[in-house]
């Protein structure tokens, strides 16, 4: 678990400076989230659906996810996943039951709730697993899905990670409840609210949700406090709407990597070597996967016209028509390796 956190960190510092140096388009950080990231992935099964919002590729990287794929996907090339239709970021796996991941906000949640009720029918012994921020549950799609939850029954977890800020909207702006779990309540949804930055707690909350949505065909809702410690995205300057000092505490004393590493060093399992030779061996496997992304060729022109129909309908064929003339014609205005 500790590996993945760190290594997550690193993934994050290293993509967000690529973004900076123009390599790619955007990017949008976990700093000040990794625990509730790889704890909650850990706590899971495999065959439990992963329905996130884009905070938590940490769970991709438990799961199995490579440096190489998160590099083409956040690059776009032609070995990403995606078939680089998305953003950076958005990334998706349906071998590893992790729903593409989707810029509406809190429009997943339903879906997982759909998920679950579908797993319910099926009688698998698997429950469905969504994530969500504060700002999320300031939208329409929360409060339908928790209703649509209770009263269907469904084996759904609802994480929230409560970091305090929805872009630069602090929840003091969005509501005056007390936090999220008293509105998982409100609905007849099981609550409870966890130290996010707590890894051990952290799994064991989310491990006994999970066993007890499975077992009693019910949602839980975890609400886990925390802190957004990056900006929201590289499109944003968090420094405008709060406090340095602020960000700063978060970064240094309540640093979620920072208090795993303390336990698992008293308890002797951990080393100052061992964090070298970790961080060193992860920049070096990225530095290396993000060199491969960037010379490997971009998806062929077909991709975007496919996956969606078995025979495509004559309207999008004369698009894919006109798009390929009009390359032709603007050679300039479309990248030189766009295959054709």
């Amino acid at each position: 678990m500790y590996s993945d956190m760190a290594t997550l960190q690193i993934m994050d510092t290293i993509f967000y400076e690529a973004q900076r140096q123009g390599r790619i388009s955007f990017y949008l950080t976990t700093i000040g989230e990794e625990a509730i990231n790889i704890a909650s992935a850990a706590a899971l099964t495999i065959d439990d659906f992963v329905v996130p919002q884009y905070r938590e590729p940490g769970v991709l990287l438990w799961r199995g996810f490579t440096l190489q794929q998160f590099a083409n996907q956040c690059f776009s090339n032609k070995d990403d996943d995606c078939r680089g239709r998305q953003m950076p970021i958005h990334y998706g796996s349906k071998k590893l039951n992790y729903f593409t991941v989707a810029s509406t906000i809190a429009s997943q949640l339903p879906h997982a709730v759909g998920v679950a009720y579908s797993l319910k029918m099926d009688g698998k012994d698997a429950c469905a697993v969504t994530y969500f921020g504060d700002g999320g549950s300031s939208e329409g799609d929360f409060h339908a899905a928790l209703n649509f939850a209770a009263v269907t029954e469904a084996p759904v977890l609802f994480i929230c990670r409560n970091n305090g800020w929805a872009i630069s909207t602090p929840t003091s702006d969005q509501f005056r409840s007390d936090g999220i779990v008293v509105r998982g309540e409100a609905y007849g949804v099981r609550s409870i609210r966890v130290d996010g930055n707590d890894t051990l707690a952290l799994y064991s909350t989310v491990r006994a949700a999970r066993e007890m949505a499975i077992r009693e065909q019910r949602p839980i809702l975890v609400e886990a406090l925390t802190y957004r410690v990056g900006h929201h995205s590289t499109s944003d300057d968090s420094t405008k709407y709060r406090p340095v000092d602020e960000i700063e505490l978060w970064r240094s004393a309540r640093d979620p990597i920072a208090r795993f590493r303390k336990w698992i060093e008293s308890n002797g399992w951990w080393s100052g070597e061992a964090e070298s030779e970790l961080r060193s061996n992860v920049r070096k496997q990225l530095l290396d996967a993000i060199e491969v992304a960037e010379r490997t060729k971009k998806p062929p022109l077909v991709d975007i016209f496919t996956d969606v129909y078995d025979v495509p309908p004559s309207n999008l064929s004369e698009q894919e028509k006109w798009l390929r003339e009009t390359i032709k014609i603007h050679p300039q205005d479309y990248p030189s390796d766009f295959t054709l």
